[in-house]
């Protein structure tokens, strides 16, 4: 029966796992961000496994014999193991991903809890076999390890003994995608980074290289190392004529890394602006960082595109091969004309000495520097003037990013759940409040990592939700305060303001009376490591 209870307790020790592989996993498999964001979330278990100790306890005290209480309580540690598993998975937002790496950390953390508890399990003969109080402790202390420390446990000494395999593996395929990029003769590699902006940048660039070339383009939000790696190794065939890879960063050094695997030779800086402060430390340093490509392709005699009207960059133009753009008098290529509207926007542009007028569906001013940086690459590269016309009123909207949607009962939504940055955020309520005689909802739980600037940004979001939306859903009661506080800066009618705990809920909200007179913003659905 004892025997039974240990296998009881070891199937719930791996399902404690799932979850903190998937903590793991939206954390980048950073074990520092990891722990630094468990030691922030409150943890039911905890206290559930405190529940149970003391029911063991309570048991042992009274003398019921000592296997029949480890037994119900192994049962009711599965059970709720199970059922805590089950719940989240079905409410996360973005599920776990059962990669190979997942898997392989999935392999060696079993291996390391079966030899725990098979040694546990025969540890406990020697020291607390005869005695009923030893025992109480020892079962009470398994309990313990099983709810609580094995997940942990379990995380850390795999991260040790994986580090090498998993270092080994991305090498690997490192290598292999930079032997695919050198076999490619004459192919033209373009690098997008930026604070945000770059996503949009680069499909927009994608569509219209592929008016003139056979066109790669890192799919979704692609921007890592093993990001471009997979692109390359799973998707790039010698028909290929450009490859455009985006580049995130996260750290100083990340894009100078991306650069050394994708070796563009031209490239195109979206903005510079408060984004990752909390890893990043400094403004400086997001500069640093974003111009690494630059320094990066101005050593090959490439040139760089960059937003001009990013505050950053604007304090250090002029730039040697370096062109800016934006609305500004100060850039080198200045949008002209532009009128915006709740179907798009249209501007004129100079491309070479050729003014060319742009009509686009895509919403507000970003979208327009976006498709600028994009045209001017383009044109550089040899698409013509009346390609990128083409091919710029065709565009679609990128997939959650002002992405303009019809719902229920006629009403609309404009998806910006991917916009996690302050400017960008702002935008998207300029965007909504241009929808004339509709009601403005707006549901949102404000942006994350900027460090010490999170707290202005959110309070500047909730400002001016509040002085531009009908109704707002704030989402995370913790979360919420600096953004509740700004709109309460407002004459915002506060009875129209609803905290929630998550998405879901406002959206269930929502429904109640949305219609062809609302239009909702949904803006940066944050994954589940940031919502509390």
């Amino acid at each position: 029966m004892f025997f039974i209870g240990y296998g009881i307790l070891l199937l719930a020790s791996i399902f404690k796992l799932n979850r903190t592989f998937h903590m793991l996993q939206q954390n980048s498999y950073m074990v520092a961000r990891y722990l630094k964001w468990s030691s922030t979330v409150p943890r039911a278990s905890y206290c559930t496994s405190l529940v149970i100790i003391s029911m063991v306890a309570v048991l042992g005290i009274w003398n019921i014999w000592y296997n029949i209480p480890f037994l119900i309580c192994s049962l009711v540690v599965l059970f709720f193991s199970w059922l805590l598993n089950k719940a989240r998975q079905e409410t996360a937002i973005k599920p776990l991903v059962y990669t190979k790496r997942v898997k392989r950390m999935y392999i060696t953390a079993t291996v390391i809890l079966v030899g725990l508890f098979v040694f546990s399990f025969f540890m406990r003969k020697w020291f607390c076999e005869t005695n009923t109080l030893a025992f109480n402790i020892y079962v009470c202390a398994t309990v313990f390890f099983a709810v609580v420390l094995s997940p942990l446990f379990g995380l850390i000494i795999c991260g040790i003994i994986n580090r090498p395999i998993e270092w080994a593996i991305s090498n690997h395929f490192i290598n292999d995608a930079k032997r695919i990029l050198k076999s490619n003769k004459g192919l033209k590699i373009v690098g997008v980074t930026g604070s945000y902006g770059k996503t949009g940048t680069k499909f927009i660039l994608g569509r219209m290289l592929s008016e003139k070339y056979n066109t790669l383009v890192t799919p979704e939000s692609f921007n890592t190392p093993m990001g471009i790696v997979r692109t390359v190794r799973e998707k790039m065939n010698n028909t290929h004529q450009v490859f455009v890879a985006e580049m995130g960063a996260k750290k100083v050094g990340d894009i100078k890394e991306l650069c050394k695997i994708a070796t563009p030779q031209n490239g195109i800086i979206t903005a510079v602006g408060d984004q990752h402060l909390s890893t990043f430390k400094k403004r400086e340093n997001i500069f640093k960082t974003k111009f690494e490509l630059y320094d990066y392709v101005k050593k090959t005699d490439g040139i760089c595109f960059v937003n001009g009207d990013s505050t950053p960059i604007r304090e250090k133009l002029p730039l040697e091969n370096a062109v800016s753009y934006g609305f500004g008098e100060h850039n080198d290529i200045i949008i002209q004309n532009v009128n915006y509207s709740s179907k798009g926007a249209e501007f004129d542009l100079d491309l070479g000495g050729e003014i060319i007028h742009l009509t686009t569906g895509l919403l507000g001013a970003y979208n327009v520097l976006n498709i600028t940086a994009a045209a001017l690459m383009a044109h550089k590269m040899g698409v013509s003037a009346k390609e990128i016309s083409y091919a710029v009123s065709s565009l679609k909207p990128v997939e959650h990013r002002l992405e303009m949607k019809p719902y229920i009962n006629g009403s609309t939504v404009i998806d910006d759940a991917y916009n996690a940055n302050p400017e960008g955020c702002l935008e998207a309520v300029n965007v909504l409040s241009s929808f004339e005689n509709y009601k403005k909802i707006i549901i949102t739980p404000g942006l994350i990592e900027l460090g010490n600037a999170e707290y202005e940004a959110n309070f500047n979001l909730g400002k001016a939700a509040g002085e531009k939306c009908d109704i707002i859903y704030l989402v995370g009661k913790k979360r919420s305060e600096p953004l509740a506080e700004g709109v309460k800066t407002t004459n915002f009618n506060l009875e129209n303001l609803h905290v929630v705990s998550s998405f879901k809920e406002a959206i269930e909200n929502v429904k109640g009376y949305a219609d062809d007179s609302c239009v909702i913003l949904l803006e940066n659905d944050l994954p589940d490591n940031y919502l509390m």
